[in-house]
């Protein structure tokens, strides 16, 4: 009667057997009594098509839909409706790792052209195809440094950093006897004197700084590859992917490692994800790459084709000799932010970028106006602007909130703010008018 138990009673017999236990029961006698559940579910009884559309759409009245103006590394960036249209296709939704490539050509050529579009972006060499997301991929990076490095077990990372990929990198640091080292801020931003000096100290393997900071600041990395360079250890750059259509790339900053998430290229902030982190590094570092590398070459037609390339085997099966064990990654999302740099084109991912940037430069002039915020720091920002209000800054995020309005992010003592392309000039003007009651 019910097709998807996948256990009939004499399977269940035959396994019980096995391990030695005459019942279900006995198999659980460990499980303390008192923790045990022993009700009915609290089940609804059945539903039609109808009535349950009915309920979730009832459930999900519930939420209330604000205008958000946070950001911190997670932003509201328009997506077109052709995206998740085209992403729902069965050949998306159920493809997985590509190994044989004779079948996998669809998923291999997209692929392909997301390392290419995400290596013109980051001004980098080449490009894996994606990791989870930008927190693990700049976990990734790290253990690439050291690995690169050999014997250097230090990796220096500046203070500015968002403070939830500091605690992704101190998660993997904590088994793999690498040791971190947080640099101070000084203004708002990285201070290149502080890194000469650690430097200096020796057992460096890579320094790690993020792009626009977490205060928003666009960050001066002029000499800091050079730093590294000669004391032999590389230079990551953690960059916001959309922010990259304006800014100086990593690769003219003279990065080796790029890592970032890729949300901002028309993915939802979606309560946290999916999202995707991707990766892109000099050609020197191809082979300590984690995640899979598609290549184009030619078939036995002299045709175009595309393979999975690179890698060693252990990659997939033999765990310990893995560089990474992030290589199964079905790279749905990586396909997301293909689709999205496709439909915009060069100039409507930059158009998007300035649009953010004009709107947040907007908003901060509005709010000192006011005379009721100042700005934290006075460096160069991007979308994003760190400021201290003068009165209760909890009370404001929930008059915000009253008001329908997500009004930024509490950092420390101040107010975290971002905007995007969505927002519209009647928002930033309401959101004004709001914060100066």
């Amino acid at each position: 009667m019910f097709k998807y138990f996948p256990h009939t009673e004499e399977d269940l017999q035959t396994m019980l057997h096995t391990v030695g236990v005459d019942s279900l029961d006995a198999l659980y006698a460990d499980i303390p009594e008192a923790i045990r559940f022993r009700h009915d579910y609290q089940l609804p009884e059945a539903m039609s098509e109808v009535e349950i559309r009915k309920a979730f759409n009832m459930l999900g009245s519930q939420n209330r839909q604000l205008t958000c103006f946070a950001g911190f590394g997670v932003y509201d960036h328009y997506t077109p409706s052709a995206i998740p249209q085209l992403l729902q296709r069965s050949e998306f939704l159920t493809s997985y790792t590509p190994y044989q490539a004779e079948i996998s050509q669809g998923t291999l050529h997209y692929i392909f052209e997301y390392q290419s579009m995400m290596a013109e972006l980051t001004g980098m060499d080449v490009s894996n195809a994606s990791m989870y997301d930008g927190t693990t991929s700049c976990a990734e990076a790290m253990l690439m440094a050291v690995a690169a490095s050999k014997k250097a077990r230090r990796v220096l990372l500046s203070g500015a950093m968002n403070p939830k990929t500091v605690e992704v990198l101190q998660h993997y640091a904590l088994h793999q006897d690498i040791e971190l080292t947080t640099l101070p801020v000084r203004n708002g931003i990285t201070s290149l004197d502080d890194i000469k000096a650690e430097l200096a100290k020796g057992g460096v393997a890579g320094v790690i700084v993020q792009q626009p900071n977490v205060f928003g600041i666009i960050e001066d990395f002029t000499g800091f590859a050079d730093a590294c360079h000669e004391q032999k250890a590389l230079f990551v750059m953690n960059s916001v992917a959309a922010d990259l259509a304006l800014l100086k790339t990593p690769g003219e900053w003279g990065a080796d490692i790029a890592v970032g998430d890729g949300q901002s290229l028309g993915i939802p902030m979606a309560f946290g994800g999916p999202y995707v982190g991707y990766m892109c590094c000099t050609e020197k570092l191809i082979r300590k790459m984690p995640g899979r590398i598609v290549g184009m070459t030619k078939d036995n037609r002299n045709q175009r084709a595309f393979v999975l390339t690179l890698q060693a085997r252990e990659q997939h099966i033999r765990r310990q000799k893995a560089t990474s064990n992030i290589c199964s990654n079905q790279s749905l999302m990586a396909l997301w932010v293909t689709v999205y740099m496709s439909l915009l084109g060069k100039q409507g991912v930059k158009e998007a970028a300035e649009l953010s940037y004009a709107g947040a430069h907007y908003l901060c002039d509005e709010l000192v106006k006011t005379g009721r915020f100042t700005l934290v720091y006075d460096q160069p920002f991007f979308n994003e602007f760190f400021v201290r209000y003068d009165g209760d800054v909890d009370a404001l995020l929930q008059r915000f909130i009253d008001a329908g309005i997500l009004g930024g992010i509490r950092l420390d003592d101040g107010l975290l703010i971002a905007v995007t392309e969505q927002r519209t000039k009647d928002e930033i003007d309401n959101f004004v008018k709001m914060a100066a009651l």
